[in-house]
């Protein structure tokens, strides 16, 4: 690890150490949600000054960069500390109103800070021996949103840039990350911003569930942020349906094991349960994932992709949390749909996904109409059905961004939301 990156995680464990005092930050077995504190507010911000240059097929865009420490609350409502970057763009906005805010909710990169989305705005692509690269290929929406004269800003979501687990596919953690990255980026000094700047919040695959997750829970946690809508492009509307989608298929298993990691680290109760099921080949997947960045086949290829030869009794994973009421009670927490978002919602899903299916999608949208939220569900059709590392899910996150920029304008422009719920299709 580079010694920045050492001092910048030092920094951090002396601030959670300021923000977690006198609050008990590790719940004990069914523990309800702690007193939160205040998200949202600034503890350290580094250079405001610097430029970063964001490539795209049209030329770079030069934008400001300023990466943020900013408090937020865990899981269980126990207080943090994020990392996120704001990205304020060179280019004059010339939509409606004022220059608005994107609270962009990165897709998945793995279990380690080095691939954090800090990390890898910087260098986009990243080497990581023996033969793997890893491809920020958020950037090609940051800059299509750059672009239009958009101001940006990037969680790490919890723990990526502290000691600890990144908790991958959580839904509250991820929600309030979000959120608060919005509430951070607005209290920038020289940002321009006020209390009524418009925000919309963006994200695709576990972007969506965090953007998704942020929508359901804005209005209980932020009511504060003048969210004008929400895309959620091919949303992973939980983790056990994750694992169940991916489970057997080749290089996804260190993103199962970052699931699992990630629940025992915030969910103690469920760890003795995980080593019982657990074999030793399981154990070992777990240990050799966590800290590892994703995207790449070296060390995925050569690991038991069948989770029923990770456990004791044979079972896949889904089946040892159906069997256990721990950790059922624990993934149920974490899945979408249970409660309506009050800003207007735009779902998009290739219809052909082979990881996070249109069913679900459709599901998710269907609950949303059904509690009162205004949604559009948008479901694509062109992208054609196809498997591997460039499949049906990774290639139809470039439709969605050219459909998703004239929803957001017109949700700026005050425009009534479009909604289909009497017809979903």
């Amino acid at each position: 690890m580079k010694s920045g990156k050492r001092a910048w995680i030092a920094a951090l464990m002396g601030t959670l150490m300021v923000v977690g005092a006198g609050v008990a930050a590790t719940p004990t077995v069914g523990a309800q949600p702690q007193m939160q504190v205040a998200g949202g507010d600034i503890v350290r911000a580094e250079g405001s000054a610097t430029a970063i240059t964001i490539p795209g097929p049209a030329g770079p865009i030069p934008a400001r960069s300023t990466r943020l420490v900013y408090t937020s609350n865990d899981t269980h409502g126990a207080p943090n500390t994020v990392v996120g970057t704001y990205l304020e763009p060179t280019q004059p906005w010339t939509g409606p109103g004022p220059r608005p805010l994107v609270a962009y909710a990165g897709g998945a990169q793995g279990q380690n800070a080095d691939c954090s989305p800090s990390a890898m705005l910087g260098q986009v692509i990243r080497y990581q021996p023996p033969a793997d690269v890893i491809f920020e290929y958020d950037i090609i929406a940051i800059y299509q949103l750059l672009s239009s004269g958009m101001a940006v800003v990037m969680t790490d979501y919890h723990d990526f840039g502290v000691p600890g687990v990144h908790d991958f596919l959580n839904r509250r953690t991820q929600a309030h990350a979000v959120l608060d990255s919005a509430r951070a980026a607005l209290r920038l000094p020289g940002s321009g911003f006020g209390p009524d700047t418009p925000v919309i919040i963006y994200g695709y695959s576990q972007g969506a569930m965090a953007s998704a997750a942020a929508a359901e829970l804005q209005a209980e946690y932020a009511p504060d942020l003048n969210v004008r809508g929400v895309h959620v492009g091919g949303p992973v509307v939980g983790p056990q349906d994750f694992i169940a989608r991916s489970d057997g298929n080749p290089g996804v298993a260190p993103a199962i094991a970052w699931v699992l990691n990630g629940i025992a680290a915030d969910y103690p109760e469920t760890r003795p349960v995980l080593d019982a099921e657990l074999n030793e080949t399981g154990k070992a997947i777990l240990h050799d994932s966590a800290g590892t960045c994703g995207g790449g086949l070296s060390e995925t290829l050569v690991q038991p992709q069948d989770t029923s030869r990770w456990t004791t009794s044979g079972r896949p994973i889904t089946a040892v949390i159906d069997g256990s009421p721990e950790l059922k009670r624990v993934f149920d927490e974490q899945r979408l749909g249970g409660s309506a978002p009050a800003a207007p919602v735009r779902v998009y899903s290739a219809r052909y996904d082979e990881k996070a299916t249109y069913p679900a999608a459709r599901d998710l949208a269907a609950r949303w109409c059904g509690g009162g939220a205004a949604v559009l569900l948008d479901a694509d059709s062109s992208v054609p059905a196809m498997s591997g590392f460039l499949g049906t899910h990774n290639m139809a996150f470039f439709p969605s961004l050219t459909s998703s920029q004239p929803w957001m304008v017109d949700r700026l422009a005050g425009v009534p939301a479009p909604v289909n719920c009497a017809a979903l299709p």
